[in-house]
């Protein structure tokens, strides 16, 4: 149990790059200087931080990434590996480290998104990032985060004292690799659910919290990636969410992969999983986060 420093935050980040891609990390945010909201001390993981992956030619677009973990942890090769990709497509990248349990449920983890895409929007200039363009991406939990962050936002405060708060917490995209999105039903990550609302959360909280309910024309084009092999979250997820967004009239696309586990990240030396960044990569061009 320590103070998070700030510093060693981003060292810890840099250690999982390329020598070559060191440079491009900035220094760690904290996302509350003044302590997070719903906080139960000052600990490492009481304290929500972005860390900024800033590519040499930006193009404009920013996505802040949701690593998985099933709410109980984060997944280090969901994290700086995925921004060093977006980085290569010109995209800048905020690494998230949200809130996890123990001791932390919801809604703490959806205060930590919506700061950090308000605060990504807020200081946008200081990257070279166009306030238009900022999206989320998460794998698994994080991709359930990320859905809710697409799926329950507001407009910011206008009366607020802080100038972070006055702005959108709303993502201009979501991209969900492998995501929990129901928590009800026969395709729920009983897992997630779990630590997020804890053991035998009431109905309404449950349905709150099944993303593919929660959508509306509001709600951020999408880019959706699973397996039909995916035994840890079953494919059905973004298939329902992909329903939803159709049903709701908001753009979408959705990749199902014959094969693959849950967790495969970026797609390793896998021939077919690892081309799913280049077909995100395409679709992020085509809505002007990159080049």
């Amino acid at each position: 149990m320590h103070y998070a420093c700030p510093a060693l935050l981003a060292t810890s980040l840099i250690l999982l790059l390329p020598k070559e891609c060191q440079a491009a990390v900035g220094e760690t945010i904290v996302l509350w200087p003044d302590g997070a909201p719903g906080a139960f001390g000052t600990a490492e993981e009481d304290i929500p931080t972005i860390t900024p992956f800033v590519p040499e030619q930006p193009a404009g677009g920013a996505i802040v990434v949701c690593p998985g973990g099933g709410y109980g942890g984060l997944a280090p090769h969901e994290a700086a590996p995925v921004a060093e990709w977006l980085n290569s497509v010109g995209v800048t990248a905020f690494v998230l480290r949200y809130r996890v349990r123990p001791p932390y449920g919801y809604p703490n983890q959806l205060h930590d998104a919506a700061r950090a895409i308000r605060t990504v929007r807020a200081r946008a200039a200081e990257w070279g990032v166009d306030p238009q363009h900022i999206g989320i991406l998460g794998f698994s939990a994080g991709g359930h985060l990320a859905s809710n962050a697409g799926t329950d936002f507001d407009a910011g405060d206008p009366k607020s004292p802080d100038p972070i708060e006055r702005v959108s917490s709303r993502p201009d995209a979501m991209v969900l690799i492998y995501p929990v999105i129901t928590f009800s039903g026969p395709y729920a990550h009983i897992g997630s659910r779990d630590n997020l609302l804890g053991p035998e959360p009431p109905t309404e909280l449950i349905d709150l919290l099944s993303t593919e309910k929660r959508v509306t024309p509001e709600t951020p084009p999408t880019f959706l990636v699973h397996t039909a092999g995916d035994t840890g979250v079953p494919c059905e997820n973004s298939i329902l969410f992909a329903l939803a967004l159709r049903a709701a009239g908001v753009p979408v696309e959705l990749h199902i992969f014959e094969r693959g586990e849950h967790g495969f990240g970026l797609g390793g030396d896998d021939p077919v999983l690892s081309a799913w960044p280049q077909l995100c990569g395409a679709w992020l061009r085509q809505r002007g986060f990159a080049r």
